[in-house]
């Protein structure tokens, strides 16, 4: 019986299937299999997402620049043209890109239109007018009468008529030997590669620019200008250095460049010299980029235009009061008491706040309203000359967005340039050298102003300044916004501080030594009264 029982119950065997894997194996391979599967499928989804996030923001970084393209067609009275140039793509040529001009607002214009910001507007216009009141009260209280002579700001401007004929001068000094020099030379070179005859008009290029330094410079030292008349002449002169630098700069290529079949087409050959209306233009057009057209605008609005020069005007009162008020009743006697550490650490906090506004006023005055007063009256387009500065988190991106007319030129002429000879690796020593040569030329004019060298702002902009660019280079949060205004106001206050002592020492203390050793050796350090 036992026998048939077992006979009858089937066999008992182990599932195979029929490759001869056990079910055992079979399972486990089936989930090796799915987390594989699963993996590549996370892997895919993750390059996926990557892949449309970057299609995302290319498409989001076109549809800007095309908007740019476009300018600002909400504009009332539709005062901008089209101008149909778009920035060339260089990805992989490794070539830095060119300057491209689009119709464009200044940041504060489009900004006037909020009115919150334009309350902060008004809000500086009152503190203005407070400024005016606390100075006739204070006449009427102390003196029984309003004292409207600004004495302070007729010297400081003085002898106007000599710094109007020497801008008269430097002006057609560029009109008359730049323009038809640089013509001369394209209707008469000899094609081919560079020759003695274009080193030689080399040669007298850069005399020229020794030249247009050195005779303004010994002008002012001869009729004694004052600072800020100085300080027109000066920075007036280094405008026309680098405007005349870019012009040349720009066509020097093209006419190297040209095709050796035109040898003896004299019409060809002076066609590669821009006409001299475009190179008029240019000399006052409110950039230093030299293009042979930009976009204009349609009309110009003069009543803009009046408001603007009101606007300087109004900055020029602005920072006369702050003078006569914060700087002048500080420093007036500096030296005829007893200077001490701790006198001198309250008058650099004393100066953050004042230096500070200093620094506000410069930049609207110069960069907003004198910079837009004469982009409307030239139908100049595009009127981004700075960008939103204030709300940088790295001292990079604040000294690319301060001032886009000076960064322009200086990376297109000078950085770009060095770019090229020291290679892409070298881009700390291209960008070393352009803080050298900004920090040079505003000490220059620093020195030419007041007729004394103190390298303070040199030691700032090369020391702290070019530091600051690393150090705050990863700068993501907006704490870094916060540093970087405690910085300017350390800094403002610091060279507010610094210069004005060094003044008024030499005006208090007696001279030394009449030699060259006094004009560069500070006077506050030596004064001893």
């Amino acid at each position: 019986m036992e026998e048939n029982s077992e006979s009858s119950a089937p066999p008992r065997r182990e599932i195979t299937d029929n490759t001869g894997v056990s079910g055992t194996e079979d399972v486990l391979r089936r989930q090796i299999l799915a987390e594989r599967i699963k993996n590549q499928t996370q892997k895919l989804k993750k390059d996926v997402v990557q892949q449309l996030s970057s299609e995302l923001e290319q498409l989001l970084q076109d549809f800007v620049t095309e908007v740019e393209h476009l300018g600002h067609n909400g504009d009332a009275n539709d005062n901008y043209t089209s101008f149909p140039s778009k920035a060339e793509k260089r990805r992989h040529t490794g070539e830095l890109p060119d300057k491209v001009f689009h119709l464009r607002r200044s940041m504060l214009t489009e900004l006037f239109e909020i009115s919150h910001i334009r309350t902060i507007y008004h809000i500086f216009v009152a503190i203005l007018i407070v400024f005016s009141l606390n100075t006739f009260v204070y006449d009427l209280v102390n003196e029984g009468r309003l004292n409207l002579d600004f004495g302070l700001m007729k010297w400081t401007l003085g002898k106007f008529p000599k710094v109007m004929a020497l801008w008269v001068c430097m002006t057609l000094s560029t009109l008359v030997i730049v323009y038809p020099t640089f013509y001369y030379w394209v209707a008469n070179r000899t094609p081919g590669p560079v020759n003695k005859t274009d080193m030689f008009a080399l040669g007298l290029f850069v005399l020229y620019q020794i030249a247009f330094i050195v005779l303004p410079n010994h002008y002012i030292m001869e009729h004694q200008i004052p600072p800020a008349s100085a300080v027109i002449i000066t920075t007036e002169q280094v405008r026309l250095i680098m405007k005349v630098h870019a012009f040349v700069r720009e066509n020097i290529p093209k006419v190297l460049a040209s095709n050796k079949k035109d040898d003896g087409d004299v019409d060809k050959k002076t066609n590669l010299c821009p006409d001299f209306s475009k190179y008029l233009y240019f000399l006052f057009a409110p950039t230093l980029v030299y293009r042979d057209s930009y976009p204009r605008t349609k009309t110009i609005r003069w009543n803009y235009v009046v408001t603007n020069f009101a606007q300087v005007l109004a900055c020029l009162l602005y920072t006369y009061y702050i003078f006569e008020r914060f700087c002048v009743p500080v420093f007036n006697n500096f030296n005829k008491d007893h200077v001490t550490p701790k006198a001198l650490l309250l008058s650099v906090f004393g100066c953050m706040l004042p230096g500070t506004l200093v620094l506000f006023i410069a930049f609207f005055a110069i960069l907003h309203s004198w910079l837009n007063a004469f982009a409307e009256m030239l139908r100049f387009g595009d009127r981004m000359f700075y960008k939103d500065w204030w709300n940088s988190t790295t001292f990079a991106n604040y000294y690319r967005t301060w001032n886009i007319v000076v960064h322009d030129w200086l990376y297109t002429y000078i950085y770009k340039d060095f770019h090229r000879l020291l290679g892409p690796r070298n881009r700390a020593g291209a960008m070393a050298l352009v803080f050298l040569i900004s920090a040079v030329v505003h000490e220059y004019i620093l020195t030419v102003c007041f007729s004394f060298f103190y390298p303070v702002l040199f030691v700032m902009f090369m020391g702290a300044g070019f530091t600051f660019i690393f150090v705050t280079d990863k700068g993501v949060s907006r704490s870094w916004n916060v540093f970087l205004w405690v910085a300017l106001f350390i800094g403002n206050g610091l060279l507010m501080c610094l210069y004005s002592m060094e003044w008024y020492a030499r005006i208090n203390c007696p001279v030394n030594t009449d030699t060259f050793l006094d004009y560069i050796i500070p006077r506050s350090w030596t004064c001893m009264i």
